[in-house]
């Protein structure tokens, strides 16, 4: 609890994956990456509850092991890979104020995907949306200048376009305002947010600027990086 106001994290961590199967359950230095964050959140005392949406028996387990709770199979019509985290945040909130006959005020999301989260990560971003009355805050990283909206293009049928047409006058990287994109390390929504209005962002959202490379994985090369990085301490 914080501010009086109770936290649920949930730990969002589906059986399917095209890209790596399984990802959910793929070690690191021996522990799986739900694991990881479980165990992360589970060791802080500002969250009340942290528990794992999923679709699948051995995901659970390995939540379990790091100390969150699987009190629920997720629905399969929640389980695709098209499902929005709204959908599967709010059938999570509901469903744990029924089972705990509670109201959780702060909802805490956690992408096992992103395992370079450190406990300051998320303490942070719970101050963040406490102290500031945001409806949402979230855990972001500036986008490298080469991957910079205004640098890319498109191909369509061997042609080649700007994805924008401002593109065209971009000669140095300095006239370049930077670009954030998410990185999966931590989200903090209030519930009026969540159920309200409908959305994981809302009306007034903050960003909690991570410094480092902090990878969201999606392939085998990113698993590749992640290890390099937890291994020889490059990361912040």
């Amino acid at each position: 609890m914080i501010n009086n106001l109770r936290v649920l994290a949930v730990i969002p961590a589906r059986g399917g994956s095209k890209g790596v199967p399984l990802k959910n359950l793929r070690e690191i230095n021996g522990i799986s990456i739900v694991e990881m964050a479980a165990k992360i959140t589970s060791d802080i005392e500002l969250i009340d509850r942290v528990i794992v949406s999923t679709d699948h028996s051995k995901i659970a387990k390995s939540a379990i092991k790091g100390g969150a709770v699987a009190p629920f199979v997720r629905p399969e019509k929640l389980s695709g890979d098209r499902v929005s985290d709204l959908e599967v945040l709010t059938h999570a909130l509901l469903e744990m104020e029924t089972q705990d006959n509670q109201v959780y005020d702060i909802i805490l999301m956690l992408q096992p995907t992103s395992p370079m989260r450190t406990t300051k990560h998320i303490i942070e971003v719970l101050n963040m949306l406490i102290c500031n009355e945001y409806d949402a805050v979230w855990t972001v990283s500036e986008t490298d200048s080469k991957s910079h909206p205004l640098k890319q293009l498109k191909v369509n049928n061997n042609i080649l376009s700007y994805y924008d047409q401002r593109g065209k006058n971009i000669i140095a990287r300095q006239q370049l305002d930077p670009v954030y994109h998410r990185n999966g390390i931590a989200y903090a929504i209030t519930r009026e947010c969540l159920i309200d209005k409908k959305t994981i962002m809302g009306d007034k959202a903050g960003a909690l600027v991570c410094k480092g490379n902090n990878i969201s994985i999606d392939t085998e090369w990113d698993f590749f990086l992640v290890e390099q990085q937890i291994n020889h301490n490059y990361y912040d």
